[in-house]
């Protein structure tokens, strides 16, 4: 797969395309099936499938009072429309230049001189163009006159199925929803919709240094980038993930109230694991959550509960 960063990298001689459009934060599973709709018609016109998607969150420039917490990194993003099979994806700046194009231009400099698109294939709601003047009906009149088809995508629980969900056929698929349900650490309701665990994304950096020496469960601590969406405080048993390495591992996110602690952290004890992790860039994938944060009254009930909590993780992860 192709990537590159800007309309104007667009490799030199690049052909006719199907193009899939969004910000696509968290890849979710409408996400997925609007990428597979475009690649399946890209196949059918015997062009290539590009997903163009925005870096930062469009709202950061137009109001950065509200920019919602990140999903997924772009280049997390990247790597998980790469698994759907895509031919490219191209990453567009989205700068207030970018923000004060008209519909038009958007389309005639992007979309038909940039990718020379046959289709293009949007969310039903999509919005485009300078003040969010362009919808779906503008882009299907400016398709007429530039020579490519739209296809727009309804995504909601009765065209692409959730497996074995009880969601009602109407419920619409959105990164919204799946930050509200990390928000409250409902991290299994996320998986649901996004197709896979929530994961979170960071560097594993020193901590306090009491997890190994008066606990005994050493953990990572993850530097995560401000932003970024991070579930509710609690438990969770989750996977350690460092390459195509997944490791189980129990997860503790929270201020560490026994301790008086007030910055927030995210800590992972890998199960059955010895090594030196610092510096690594690692992701932890959240599975279950097994209980909220709670402030103990000493060492001893807190050792207690997290040999609890590794047991409970096992558990949670089908390990015994």
């Amino acid at each position: 797969m192709e990537t590159w960063r800007g309309i104007d990298a667009t490799p030199e001689g690049w052909p006719a395309s199907v193009v899939a459009i969004g910000v696509f934060d968290g890849v979710h599973r409408g996400h997925a099936a609007l990428v597979r709709t475009a690649a399946k018609a890209a196949a059918e016109r015997e062009a290539r499938c590009v997903v163009v998607t925005f870096d930062p969150h469009p709202t950061a420039v137009v109001a950065p009072h509200a920019v919602p917490a990140q999903l997924a990194s772009v280049d997390r993003r990247i790597e998980l429309l790469e698994s759907l099979g895509v031919d490219a994806v191209c990453v567009l700046p989205f700068t207030k230049e970018l923000s004060q194009l008209s519909p038009e231009y958007f389309v005639r400099h992007v979309l038909v001189g940039g990718l020379h698109a046959k289709a293009v294939v949007v969310g039903e709601n999509w919005r485009f163009g300078h003040k969010a003047a362009g919808n779906v009906e503008t882009l299907a009149e400016l398709g007429v006159e530039y020579g490519f088809e739209v296809l727009p995508q309804t995504l909601t629980a009765d065209t692409v199925p959730m497996d074995g969900s009880q969601a009602s056929p109407t419920e619409v698929y959105s990164s919204t929803r799946v930050r509200k349900l990390v928000a409250e650490g409902d991290v299994a309701a996320a998986a649901e919709v996004l197709g896979r665990d929530f994961g979170v994304e960071g560097t594993v950096v020193h901590g306090e240094g009491r997890g190994g020496t008066a606990l005994g469960f050493p953990t990572a601590n993850l530097d995560v980038p401000a932003g970024m969406a991070i579930p509710a405080d609690g438990v969770y048993a989750g996977w350690f993930c460092r390459g195509s390495q997944r490791l189980p591992a129990a997860i503790s996110v929270g201020t560490n109230p026994t301790f008086q602690g007030s910055a927030r952290t995210v800590e992972a004890y890998i199960l059955d694991f010895d090594g030196d992790l610092y510096g690594e860039h690692v992701r932890l994938d959240f599975t279950a959550r097994l209980r909220g944060q709670v402030a103990f009254t000493g060492m001893e009930p807190l050792i207690k509960q997290i040999e609890t909590d590794v047991a409970d993780t096992r558990r949670a992860l089908e390990l015994e």
